[in-house]
């Protein structure tokens, strides 16, 4: 078995949980912040088999889609001298960590 940890940007959160429930996955969702930009995300605590773990990655990589933002740039590591400095990154996709699991239960 797997456990899949996969941290999606917020304006994706609905799209990637309808993908998941309509082919039957079953995941725990947890709000989380990320650490760069300091923006909500989604993180999916997926437990599967092995054999599924391809399908639940694709699937994220289908409803997460990245997209370019402009945020002040003293928001991005303390860059830019004046409030009015700008930078463009690229926020959105998702990023999936895939462990082993000796044993998950239900109760």
């Amino acid at each position: 078995m797997k456990l899949i940890y996969a941290i999606v940007n917020n304006d994706d959160t609905y799209a990637v949980s309808k993908g998941l429930g309509a082919e039957g996955i079953r995941a725990t969702k947890l709000a989380t912040t990320g650490g760069f930009l300091l923006k909500g995300n989604t993180t999916y605590m997926i437990c599967c088999e092995d054999d599924m773990v391809d399908k639940v990655v694709e699937i994220c990589k289908q409803y997460s889609k990245k997209r370019k933002q402009t945020v002040s740039a003293s928001s991005v590591s303390g860059l830019g001298t004046y409030p009015t400095d700008t930078v463009e990154v690229t926020i959105g996709g998702a990023t999936i960590f895939v462990t082993d699991i000796e044993r998950f239960e239900q109760v």
